[in-house]
């Protein structure tokens, strides 16, 4: 058993004890933990604040760490310091490590998801199939998401549509993946991809990149107290965060490093996960962002499976 720290409820610092990661994602895990830690350097080091999220604030908060089955990670930026990050990022990246853009993959009309992210380039998360040669292999790697929180408008009808044009601008990008599978929409849903996605293979991605960017930032007055996940349609678009939960952050340990978290960690995980102390069946304890083909290099370039 392994020692850990986690936080409870009320911000107290607690021990307790959990397994060492199995299947094999020791060494997955510990790619994640150094783009982290590389994250936190950079932006400590320029005063940028970002925010682990998603199932890595929940490993924090749980498990004082990754999640034992999880095989990514994630952190979040309010808008003003993503893009702060984004103009320092390449040039603080050690060797090994990629900073990637959706618009690198628009200039080659492809199209994945909005989300920027830190690659792993040690790692290979796929074999060497049809999808991934079709992503220029950019898309084969471990990997940290940096997801961007954007003004949501405080008056529900606007809010709404806010995220609707973000549902439509996604169905255009669509048409611009590698392949659509329509078999997990119903009737309604299956024709609605359709027309959106071919409306879309007409458009070139660059112009559909540009629609999601001023879609994102229409609303950056300042004036709302609302935040969303403008770059993580469709999953997270119904997520809305206050913004007096994320524009302060405190420090949370993480494994052995201490990374920053949203000061209101506690209600942002009750809005996307609702119980987030549960754990979830034993069957969906399994990792769900790479195939059995993940490999990690060792030092003397090695994979190790």
């Amino acid at each position: 058993m392994k020692e850990a720290v986690w936080v409870d409820e009320k911000g107290t610092a607690q021990r307790t004890a959990r397994a060492a990661a199995d299947g094999g994602l020791e060494k997955v895990h510990g790619a994640g933990l150094y783009i982290l830690k590389e994250i936190d350097r950079i932006c400590r080091k320029y005063n940028i604040q970002y925010m682990m999220d998603s199932g890595t604030l929940l490993g924090a908060v749980r498990h004082g760490g990754f999640i034992p089955w999880d095989d990514d990670a994630d952190v979040a930026f309010t808008r003003d310091n993503y893009e702060a990050f984004a103009k320092v990022v390449r040039k603080e990246l050690p060797e090994g490590l990629r900073f990637l853009e959706p618009e690198e993959l628009g200039k080659e009309n492809v199209f994945h998801d909005f989300t920027p992210r830190i690659l792993y380039l040690n790692s290979r998360t796929h074999g060497d199939t049809e999808e991934m040669r079709f992503y220029g292999g950019r898309l084969n790697y471990l990997w940290v998401d940096l997801f961007i929180l954007d003004e949501l408008p405080e008056n529900r009808w606007s809010a709404n549509w806010t995220r609707l044009l973000h549902v439509l601008v996604y169905g255009l990008a669509m048409g611009h993946r590698f392949r659509l599978d329509l078999n997990k929409y119903g009737p309604a849903g299956r024709a609605a991809v359709w027309l959106l996605a071919g409306a879309g293979k007409l458009l070139p991605m660059r112009a559909i990149l540009k629609m999601q960017r001023r879609l994102a930032v229409k609303d950056r007055k300042g004036r709302s107290h609302l935040l969303y996940y403008s770059n993580y349609q469709p999953d997270y678009l119904h997520v809305t965060i206050e913004r007096t939960w994320s524009e302060t952050t405190v420090d949370m340990p993480f494994e052995d490093a201490v990374l920053m978290a949203p000061a209101g960690w506690d209600p942002v995980l009750k809005q996307i996960y609702g119980d987030y102390r549960t754990l979830p069946p034993v069957e969906k304890r399994v990792p769900s962002h790479s195939d059995g083909e993940l490999e990690v290099l060792d030092e003397t370039g090695t994979f190790l499976q």
